[in-house]
């Protein structure tokens, strides 16, 4: 479980004499179990929230309690790969584990890149993936690492069709095996279906918590940046 209790988080402007409120107030409880849509425009915050679950950043003011460590899988790929090639990357995050010999790391590591579908270019060049299986092979990189909670952020960035399809079948694959699952994006009409909720943040507060059904129904959802995929387009 995650409990985010009143997070603020503040930046100075010297040059301006004033301090910006990137997140205000926040509070959330995330069950396991669950998967949590989180949807607002650039700028609203919610990247921000996400590293201060995932302690990179640290709250101004305000209390996370959680059950376990998070792992956060970045909205720019590249910047999580770390070796020349994908089972190299995977076993990197093995390196100081001292209660696995050396064959028992390599097994791990093949099976996270087997859950991925990458197991067939565990020695491949990572730089030559395409977007979609460097995504694919950053899951891999923090399921080694047994988490139970996994957040993606705009995890559909500059996929295509193909792309998209596969981080969905991994979200149906890691649903299956009782993980809890964020997805931090504004494509909401990619993965509303698969979410048990769905949280707007806008000007850095919760403006929205509720189902994906009725969140779709409200008629304020554009109000906060984001495009409602049940509607017309405006223009």
């Amino acid at each position: 479980m995650i409990k985010a209790n009143n997070i603020c988080k503040y930046f100075h402007a010297p040059e301006e004499g004033k301090i910006f409120k990137a997140l205000e107030n926040v509070s959330l409880t995330i069950q396991d179990k669950q998967t949590v849509l989180i949807a607002g425009a650039n700028g609203s915050g919610k990247s921000l929230l996400m590293k201060i679950l995932s302690d990179l950043e640290k709250p101004t003011k305000g209390k996370v309690e959680k059950t376990d460590k998070i792992g956060l899988i970045f909205q720019d790929a590249d910047s999580q790969i770390l070796a020349d090639t994908p089972l190299e990357d995977v076993l990197f995050g093995l390196k100081d584990r001292k209660d696995l010999n050396k064959k028992q790391k390599l097994e791990k590591a093949q099976e996270a890149l087997k859950e991925v579908g990458l197991l067939e270019k565990a020695d491949c060049p990572a730089h030559l993936l395409s977007g979609g299986e460097k995504r694919r092979l950053a899951i891999a990189s923090i399921l080694v690492l047994d988490r139970k909670t996994i957040i993606m952020d705009e995890p559909y960035s500059n996929l295509d069709y193909p792309g998209v399809k596969s981080v969905n079948q991994i979200i149906k694959s890691l649903q299956s095996k009782g993980m809890t699952i964020i997805i931090l994006t504004h494509e909401i009409e990619k993965c509303y279906n698969l979410c048990d909720r769905f949280i707007v943040i806008f000007g850095g507060k919760i403006t929205l918590d509720t189902t994906p059904q009725k969140a779709l129904e409200n008629e304020n959802l554009e109000d906060f940046g984001i495009k409602n995929p049940l509607k017309d387009l405006p223009w």
